[in-house]
């Protein structure tokens, strides 16, 4: 792949291209939780355990379950998201944002902002009318968020822990979809 600036090259992989993707998408998990974000893995994750956690996500990917995309630069992926939809009937109109994660290379280009903005825009294509996510309080992402649109719904104290195993609050974060967009939300608070 030709040299691109970060925020190029982002796409939506299939359950195959997430399989041939998977090392790469591991050595960015690795890096991350390497820096210390909180992404559901502690410090020491290795390559191959991050790899495997990416292949066994393609049967939701495949599924429908699951959206996920990376993007990439003549050094390989420089970042990602994912869409998680509920399969519960009564949960079909919300889904997850998880997973985002940027490369430190490809930081403070808005490449954060395109990969979420896929994911939004792929849940409203569905007929996702509510999105939400958590975050580690205090963490920068929490910022992104807040300049993004998205809604402060409430801290969890001790809901996970970084890395290095200590325990941190967690904020939560919703955004309308649909109609609401755009606009002032039912809720008061400002839309897009």
């Amino acid at each position: 792949m030709t040299a691109a600036p970060a925020t190029a090259g982002v796409a939506r992989l299939d359950a195959a291209a997430l399989d041939a993707s998977a090392d790469a998408l591991a050595d960015l998990l690795v890096d991350t939780v390497r820096g210390g974000a909180s992404l559901g893995f502690l410090a020491g994750l290795d390559r191959a355990t991050a790899a495997a956690w990416w292949r066994a996500q393609g049967t939701a990917v495949a599924g429908g379950r699951l959206a996920v995309w990376a993007a990439r630069d003549a050094d390989g992926v420089t970042g990602t998201v994912s869409l998680a939809f509920v399969d519960k009937p009564n949960g079909r109109h919300r889904a997850e944002i998880a997973k985002l994660m940027v490369h430190p290379r490809a930081r403070g280009q808005g490449l954060a902002r395109t990969l979420l903005a896929a994911a939004e825009d792929t849940a409203a294509r569905a007929g996702v009318t509510l999105l939400v996510l958590d975050t580690e309080t205090g963490s920068p992402a929490e910022s992104l968020y807040e300049r993004a649109g998205w809604i402060r719904s409430g801290t969890i104290p001790d809901y996970a822990t970084d890395p290095a195993g200590n325990l941190h609050p967690t904020t939560l974060f919703h955004r309308r979809l649909g109609a609401a967009r755009g606009g002032a939300e039912p809720d008061g608070a400002a839309g897009q």
